[in-house]
């Protein structure tokens, strides 16, 4: 098993920024191949290194964290990302990935990440990361996108570039974003309105907004790490779960659960992100060359996501999931009056933002 080193020599300003630091745990790497996506301060490096350039590429051991299985195709990102950044680099940055948390889970690996000691260098998260700046916590506010294209909208506007300052300011660089399938509810249960949610224990990430937002609609929602959801679904410690439909593929969840409640409660992405403790320390050469691999790793995940998209319904229905249509109006009427009880100004403030940028409505 792999153990986090150092973590007593952590100075104060690695403290200050990772709040309290745990150690990832361990497990076996996958050494096989690469993953995605882009930042403007490596892109401009490449104008003055090319980021193709391997002979002026120093040696660089990058360690690779994520949730999902190896089936799943955030891994399969992490492996073209390895790929490319290897052979691009003629072998002189390597990179070990780590699926299914065998480092930890997301909040064990991020905090290593912003401690830069290159124990977890790159990894996925979103909303989660309002435990170091509350305000990227609006990346979990149900029913704020409302489509593909205004998620597009968002990422690439004004929202967008305030998100990737404040992750920069949390100590993790954004490489770029990638799009998820919107969460659904599953149960052993039909559930047509939130009136069938009262006293459903469900699990949900930790992330105070989808907490409340099931709150509000009568549920329990009880927070705990991906990988023990199947077993807490087996033992009965949770009626339910919400994720999109890949996650529920990917974790067999068809074979504890048995209905896919269509709520399409939250549309929303992860950052491939990068410690900027580490990145910040390498060549502008190898920054370039980094961006680069994760970008185009990036757009290479997408293509996968769309086309696994559009079958993954018919694959839960033939594992034995029934899909339940619902009326979203009152599921989003209550999370979305519950959230924004406890938003603060600012996560009002960028929420708005994210509204307005809906090209639907304009």
């Amino acid at each position: 098993m792999k153990k986090l080193k150092r973590l007593a020599a952590l100075g104060t300003a690695a403290v200050l920024a990772a709040g309290v630091l745990t150690g990832c745990g361990g497990g076996k790497a996958d050494t096989t191949a690469p993953a995605p996506d882009s930042s403007a301060d490596a892109a401009a490096a490449g104008d003055t290194a090319a980021a193709g350039d391997a002979a002026s590429v120093e040696k660089i051991d990058l360690v690779f964290s994520h949730i999902n299985a190896e089936t799943h195709t955030w891994h399969k990102m992490a492996v073209k990302f390895k790929e490319l950044i290897e052979e691009k680099s003629g072998g002189n940055i390597t990179v070990t990935i780590y699926p299914n948390n065998q480092l930890g889970s997301e909040i064990e690996t991020v905090q290593s990440a912003i401690a830069g000691m290159g124990d977890c260098d790159i990894v996925l998260t979103g909303e989660s990361m309002q435990t170091y700046v509350e305000e990227l916590g609006i990346i979990g506010m149900p029913y704020a996108i409302t489509s593909d294209e205004h998620m597009e909208a968002v990422l690439n506007g004004e929202v967008g570039a305030e998100l990737d300052s404040l992750m920069l300011s949390a100590g993790l660089r954004n490489l770029g974003a990638v799009r998820r399938g919107p969460r659904n509810i599953t149960s052993n249960k039909e559930i047509h309105s939130p009136d069938d949610l009262q006293g459903f224990i469900i699990r949900t990430p930790e992330s105070s907004m989808t907490m409340a937002a099931f709150n509000a609609m009568g549920a329990k929602p009880t927070p705990m790490a991906f990988s023990e959801i199947f077993t807490s679904l087996q033992q009965g410690v949770i009626h339910g779960q919400e994720n999109p439909l890949a996650n529920i593929f990917d974790a067999s969840l068809y074979e504890v659960q048995d209905y896919v409640i269509e709520t399409e409660h939250l549309r929303a992405w992860v950052y491939m992100a990068i410690s900027e403790a580490r990145f910040s320390s390498f060549s502008p050469a190898a920054q370039a060359m980094i961006q680069e691999c994760a970008t185009e790793a990036i757009n290479y995940e997408h293509e996968l996501f769309l086309e696994e998209e559009a079958s993954l319904k018919s694959t839960l229905e033939e594992k034995g999931m029934t899909f339940i249509e619902v009326d979203q109006a009152p599921f989003k009427e209550k999370a979305v009056a519950g959230v924004l009880e406890v938003l603060t100004d600012r996560q009002k403030a960028i929420y708005e933002k994210m509204v307005a940028a809906d090209p639907a409505a304009q």
